[in-house]
Parts: C-alpha cells; sequence; structure tokens
C-alpha cells in the first residue's frame, strides 16, 4: 500500500500549487479552500483505487502525465463549484489556470514522447552485447529441448484431473528450467476467476514435464500457493512486487521456478528507466523472487540471483532487447529510413517470441534468428543468444554461411508438407548437424498434439527429413547428407575418427541422392556409408580391397564415410 500511496501522492503535486494560489487570489477563501479540499479527497480516493487497478510505476513520464491529467479535471470541477458563487470579474485566476494546465499538458506530453524517441540510442548502448563474425550454429547435444510448449501444456491440461478441486483451477504459464540434470517445464495450477480465488483462497501446485522426452508425462506436486498471478487484491504477485519497488517498471508476467527442494518461487524481472522517458536501462535490471506463501520478495541483480533460478531475464525482456539491438543500431532516423544494418527478429520463438534453449555447461540462453527488413526476403541474417542470467547478447551473423533461410522459412516448409492435416511447424532451432546449419522443427496438429520432427538444411529448402522420434530423424537426416551428392566436402565439425581394414562386404545401390556405396569391414560390424559423389573410385570397392578412412561413426552401429584412400585404386 506504501507504493500505492506515494504514487497518488506524486500525481497531485500539480493541483495542490495551483489550488493553493487560486485558493490565495480568492476573495472568498473559505469556500474555495472547501471546494479545493473536497474535490481533492474526491479525486484522491479515484486516484488511488485506480492505481490500485493499473500499478502505475513511479517514473518521470507517469508522473508527468498523471499531474496534468489530475490537475486538468480538478481546476475544471474547482472552477464549477466556485463559479456559482463568484463574480464574473473574479473569475479570471480559474481560466488562467485552467489555459496553464492545457498549455504544460500540450507541451510536456509531447516533449515526453519526443524524448522517448530519441532515447532509444541511449537504450541501445546499455545492452551488453558482442557481435562474432561468423555464425556457429548450436550444437545438438549442447541444447537438448526437443519437446514444444504447445505439445506439453496439452499434456499437462490432460492430467489437470489429478488436482484437488480442479474446477477451481486452470495452468499458467510454462517456464522451461533445469532441475538437478533435467531439462523440464514447470507451470503453476492459477485460480479461474474472482469467485474461485474466494473459494480457494490458495492454489494447489504445479506441474513439472521433461522438456527433452516427448514420451514422458507431467507429473504434479502438491505445494501451496497465497500470493500468485491469478490471486486478487493485496494476493496478486505483481501487486506484491510493486508494494515493495514502485520505482521500477515490472517486465512481462511473472514465472515461477522451482529450487533444489521442490519449493516453488514466482521470480520478475525489474528494470530502472532512462532519464525522463520510461525506455528500459539494460544496465540497472534486477529481478525480484516472491515466496508465494509468505509474500517476503527480495531483489537481486541478475548475475547474483540464487542458483536455482535460471532465467532472471523474462523471455519478454530478451524480447525487447532482440527489437533494441536489431532496429536501433544506427539510432531511431536510420530505423525508418535507409536503414542500414537493420536487423529484425522472427517471432517463432516459443516464449514472447525467443526460444530457451541451454548450452553444454547447463546456462540457459534465448535464441532468436534475425532477418532482413526487407520484405519477401526468408534468408536469416544471423541470430542472438541472450544469457537469462546476465542479459549479455551476442550476434552471430551469418555472412560466411549466407542464403541459409530464416524460421519463418523453415515454419513454412513444414506447413505446406501437410495441407489436408493442417500440421504445422513449431519452435525452429537452428542447429549444427556434421557442420550443416539445419533447422529442427516440432510438427504439431491443430490441437497442439506432436506428430513429426522436421530437420531442415537451412542452405536448401528441398532437402526436408521427416521422422517420429529425434534419434531416428537424426540419424535419417545425417544418413541422407553422406548421400547428398552436393555434400562433396568435410563434415567440418563432427568427430572424424580414422580407421584402417579390409573390406569383407560391400553394395552399390542408386537412390534418390545418387548412388551410394555400403560395406563391412573384417572383424568390424559398424555399417559404412559413402556417396560416389565424394568418392568416385569407391563405386569398384570389392572384397578384400584394404582401405583406409576418416569417418563419423553413430551409436546405432553406421559410419558415415567423409574420405577413403583404396589401396591400388587411389593409391
Amino acid at each position: 500500500m506504501t507504493g500505492i500511496l506515494t504514487t497518488t501522492i506524486l500525481a497531485f503535486i500539480m493541483y495542490i500549487v495551483l489550488a493553493g494560489i487560486l485558493i490565495a487570489k480568492n476573495s472568498h477563501r473559505k469556500g474555495t479552500f472547501k471546494a479545493a479540499l473536497l474535490i481533492f479527497i474526491f479525486l484522491f480516493i479515484i486516484g488511488s483505487v485506480s492505481n490500485y487497478i493499473i500499478l502505475l510505476p513511479i517514473t518521470v513520464p507517469n508522473m508527468v502525465i498523471a499531474n496534468t491529467g489530475i490537475a486538468l479535471v480538478g481546476i475544471f470541477l474547482l472552477y464549477g463549484v466556485t463559479s456559482v458563487k463568484t463574480k464574473k470579474k473574479k473569475i479570471g485566476s480559474y481560466e488562467a489556470a485552467l489555459g496553464l494546465v492545457i498549455l504544460l499538458g500540450v507541451i510536456a506530453i509531447p516533449t515526453v514522447f519526443v524524448l522517448g524517441i530519441f532515447t532509444v540510442d541511449d537504450t541501445y548502448q546499455s545492452i551488453d552485447k558482442q557481435e562474432v563474425a561468423e555464425a556457429k550454429p548450436l550444437n545438438k547435444d549442447d541444447t537438448p529441448i526437443t519437446v514444444s510448449p504447445e505439445f506439453a501444456r496439452n499434456k499437462v491440461q490432460k492430467s489437470m484431473s489429478v488436482v484437488p478441486n480442479t474446477q477451481f483451477y486452470d495452468l499458467g504459464k510454462l517456464q522451461v528450467q533445469r532441475v538437478g540434470e533435467d531439462i523440464v517445464f514447470v507451470a503453476p495450477v492459477e485460480f479461474t476467476g474472482l469467485w474461485k480465488y474466494f473459494r480457494g483462497k490458495e492454489t494447489a501446485g504445479y506441474f513439472m514435464i521433461s522438456a527433452t522426452d516427448i514420451n514422458a508425462q507431467p507429473k504434479f506436486y502438491d505445494s501451496k500457493m497465497k500470493y500468485t498471478n491469478s490471486s486478487y487484491f493485496n494476493h496478486n504477485i505483481e501487486r506484491t512486487i510493486y508494494a515493495e519497488f514502485p520505482n521500477y517498471i515490472q517486465s512481462g508476467e511473472p514465472q515461477i521456478e522451482v529450487d533444489d527442494d521442490g519449493k516453488p518461487w514466482y521470480v520478475q524481472t525489474l528494470y530502472k528507466p532512462i532519464g525522463v522517458t520510461n525506455k528500459p536501462d539494460m544496465k540497472d535490471m534486477k529481478v525480484a523472487v516472491v515466496d508465494p506463501v509468505t509474500s517476503k520478495t527480495v531483489a537481486y541483480d541478475m548475475n547474483k540471483a540464487p542458483d536455482f533460478i535460471d532465467s532472471p531475464l523474462s523471455s519478454e525482456m530478451a524480447t525487447d532487447e532482440n527489437n533494441y539491438f536489431g532496429k536501433y543500431v544506427h539510432g531511431w532516423l536510420n530505423s525508418l529510413f535507409g536503414k542500414k544494418d537493420v536487423k529484425i527478429p522472427n517471432d517463432s520463438g516459443t516464449e514472447s517470441s525467443v526460444t530457451p534453449v541451454f548450452d553444454e555447461n547447463g546456462d540457459m540462453y534465448y535464441f532468436t534468428d534475425m532477418a532482413s527488413p526487407k520484405e519477401n526476403i526468408d534468408s536469416a541474417l544471423g541470430y542472438t543468444l541472450i544469457n537469462a542470467r546476465t542479459g549479455e547478447l551476442t550476434y552471430y551473423n551469418s555472412k560466411k554461411n549466407s542464403g541459409i533461410m530464416d524460421s519463418k522459412g523453415a515454419k513454412e516448409i513444414v506447413n505446406k508438407e501437410f495441407p489436408e492435416k493442417k500440421w504445422e511447424g513449431s519452435m525452429p532451432i537452428l542447429y549444427n548437424i556434421d557442420g550443416n546449419p539445419t533447422w529442427v522443427v516440432n510438427v504439431l496438429d491443430p490441437n497442439g498434439l506432436f506428430k513429426k520432427y522436421a530437420y531442415i538444411k537451412a542452405a536448401d529448402s528441398d532437402f526436408v527429413v521427416f521422422g517420429d522420434t529425434a534419434r531416428e530423424t537424426l540419424e535419417s537426416y545425417r544418413l541422407a547428407l553422406a548421400q547428398d551428392p552436393s555434400n562433396v566436402e568435410a563434415t567440418g565439425e563432427s568427430a572424424l575418427e580414422e580407421i584402417t581394414g579390409e573390406v569383407d562386404r560391400a553394395i552399390v545401390t542408386t537412390q534418390k541422392a545418387g548412388q551410394v556405396i555400403q560395406f563391412l569391414l573384417k572383424g568390424d560390424k559398424t555399417v559404412y556409408t559413402i556417396n560416389a559423389g565424394k568418392a568416385p573410385l569407391s563405386l569398384f570397392l570389392q572384397q578384400g580391397d584394404k582401405v583406409k578412412l576418416k569417418a563419423n561413426i553413430r551409436d546405432n552401429g553406421t559410419g558415415i564415410v567423409d574420405t577413403i584412400e583404396i589401396e591400388g585404386l587411389t593409391e
């Protein structure tokens, strides 16, 4: 309540000053004072209730607009009340006051708006950022999220019957995080309305479901919460945070994260605005952590948040950061005219246009690919990774891998594949598969149920492999890469093993990708595959040939050959 009262009082400064001047100048001072006081009380009550509902942060633009609006209404009411008892010659001061308020409003509000426009460059400069000249697509083993939030939500919704008094609740916002060694989605149950809040008083707990196993089932955890997003009045989480930090702006909807003991906490990103605007200062951000049982609220610098919190930076703030970084690289005017170096974030993400991923160290990042502002161009300029604990943005440009499609193009390929079933692509992420930039996309039906995986070669829209499981699709895609005659170069960053041996059996088959040679070595059960486009002389491979090769050995008993030397043929 302290924050609400403070904000409301600050919104009345202009009215109090002008009312005081009018009282001093009015010959009927006693009547004017009483009228001004009653109007103040009336407007103060309305202002307090309004602020209790909208939770107006204490910032310069907000206070300017609030003061102008309240002063205008207050002086107009005061003029209307006192003019009945005052002769015309005494009314000039009221008219002057009204004119002054209107003039200040005409000057101040546009000024704040204009300052906001020219402050976007300050916000851009406040971003902790770096650019890497070469885009290195994410490693599939380091970023293992393979379940789309839509599919996970659908599965959890079907399990809501296990919640006590399930008629009171609905599923809240899904949040991905690492719990122990597992990557999971966590979602609280929330009240469905005011009446259910009065009846239930506290929510029942939260669900957890794997974000890496498509066959996993959700599990409900009984952990009652009194202070939640869907609670009303002083039990609402945003209101709880506002009461402690009214001079900070909240970014997005508070989300829950679970500590090592299974206790849920509500987490919210806060930021201070720059100067006399509401534009975010990316260097002055904090994270508020709320105990949903006691309402105890503590704010931390983001990089000093408790270890169990994977994303002190909200997905909404990450989206804003991408927008400022991409659009205002050379200022506001350039974002409208010329658009030099402007990059537009795609909105293909799973959370507020970004997609959370984890690196090999278990740190969470927000992934977003960047496209050209020019219409009808679906090639990616690069992508950003934003550290969810520090807010640091790294931009990987794709100049070396120019011509790769963006996430929108990848989703459209999937959408066009199953028009009669209305299946659509979801959660596209750019991975590095054996040195090839590859879009990995979930295929969902209209009800959000998972149907297939799609692996799409980012540099070739016709190179698409579908499969029912992540492992099956990955291996099929790798095999297709090896059989593709256009893939005549080495697999780059894939791990190659040097192998020597004697051919035991060999066959040549003709496939869509061209002629493919598969063979076995004596004493080795690995099935080796090489495309004739990479090694034409391998077409003449036969039993007894001694070979020396480099291959990427899979854990499914297959090997994709990159180079081969055949004694007597290539030596």
